[in-house]
């Protein structure tokens, strides 16, 4: 009854914010508004990819060694140009994007020690307090949603190789540089920091696999999650150059990769019937160039800055593909990592997850959802 109340919520504001665009007079440059209230596009199958470390000039300016992505994808998709990350480094924006919770110092460092999240409080949003990686099985993740609200998910590394593949907890994390022939990294498959998801060891094998098994569950609608949550590894990602293993890497290798995978994705009948997919990056170059943040972000109740230097991740821009958006298009409405988790919260009816909770945080509207526009 909760879910189909919060959906019905929702409608209410997709109704308002079309109304408001028509008394206006419609066209023109979309309201933060109306990418506030949820749209009347209704994408069920969402795929998200995180490549590494890259600003948004670099990505998606004239000079970008990204050219699938940055001219032939985009072309195709909508451009969110104020995307940012929520801080600094990997590990704590990938943990903002399935769980609302901000940084704390170990987060920021990578987590370099497999270590659990020892907790002393509680506060608003919804934030644990205290330090460390592994969360304690109260805090909820998307994951853990998705599951109780009868909705299917998976997360895909690839070179994981064994399901549900993390260090043991208080280990040295061995995944921290790569290997030729395992450039898997702990650190940006976030379902692993979370006790919640781990601790049930047959259902995380089920839903935490290697990469090589999306061809197979793309086959069909009914064999796709309605959560893909993808990661390439660390030269596929664009995170080392040159790689281990002699490529490239950067947004070369990156760029690569996304040919590769984008079009797997966009021709299946998932993707076609009702699919959205968003590439995004984790963060900026680091937290020397850019810990610009959006959105109203400010000091976490762990850290004063979540983005070591400044308030977050950096501006890295974002592209969304789907069935709902007009090709070529973009929009200039401030998101971040917690935007994307409300935005998919709001996707599946659920209620929002830590800072998706934020007071006045954009969600994805008729900004992105803008083929009917």
């Amino acid at each position: 009854m909760k879910h189909r109340l919060l959906r019905g919520r929702r409608r209410l504001l997709t109704i308002a914010a079309a109304f408001t665009a028509l008394v206006a007079g419609g066209g023109g440059t979309l309201t933060a508004m109306q990418a506030e209230a949820a749209p009347t596009a209704d994408p069920h199958h969402v795929f998200v990819i995180n490549l590494e470390n890259k600003g948004y000039d670099e990505t998606w300016g004239a000079g970008s060694k990204a050219p699938y992505l940055s001219r032939t994808l985009r072309s195709q998709g909508v451009l969110l140009s104020q995307y940012y990350g929520i801080g600094h480094n990997s590990l704590d924006n990938y943990l903002a994007q399935i769980s609302g919770q901000a940084p704390n110092p170990d987060t920021q460092s990578d987590c370099q020690t497999f270590a659990p999240f020892v907790r002393t409080g509680t506060v608003d949003p919804g934030q644990a307090v205290g330090q460390g990686c592994v969360y304690p099985s109260g805090v909820q993740t998307l994951a853990d949603q998705m599951d109780a609200s009868g909705h299917t998910w998976k997360g895909y590394m690839e070179d994981m190789g064994t399901p549900c593949r993390h260090p043991a907890l208080g280990a040295v994390d061995d995944t921290q540089k790569a290997k030729v022939g395992d450039e898997y990294a702990t650190r940006h498959n976030p379902f692993m920091y979370f006790h919640s998801i781990i601790d049930q060891q047959d259902s995380c094998a089920r839903h935490v696999v290697d990469l090589s098994a999306l061809t197979t569950d793309l086959h069909s609608t009914a064999t796709t999650p309605e959560l893909s949550y993808i990661t390439p590894d660390l030269c596929d990602d664009g995170h080392d150059s040159p790689c281990v293993d002699g490529r490239p890497g950067g947004l070369v290798s990156a760029d690569a990769w996304l040919k590769q995978w984008v079009p797997v994705i966009t021709s299946s009948p998932a993707f076609k019937k009702d699919g959205m997919l968003m590439i995004t990056f984790d963060e900026s170059d680091g937290p020397q160039e850019d810990a610009s943040a959006c959105c109203g972000e400010g000091p976490a109740p762990n850290t004063p800055l979540p983005g070591i230097t400044g308030l977050g991740g950096g501006r890295t821009g974002a592209l969304l593909l789907s069935p709902f958006t007009k090709g070529g298009t973009w929009s200039t409405t401030p998101y971040n990592h917690y935007s994307l988790l409300a935005s998919i919260e709001d996707r599946f009816g659920l209620p929002y997850l830590g800072y998706a909770g934020q007071k006045g945080l954009s969600r994805f509207g008729t900004d992105v959802f803008n083929a009917g526009t």
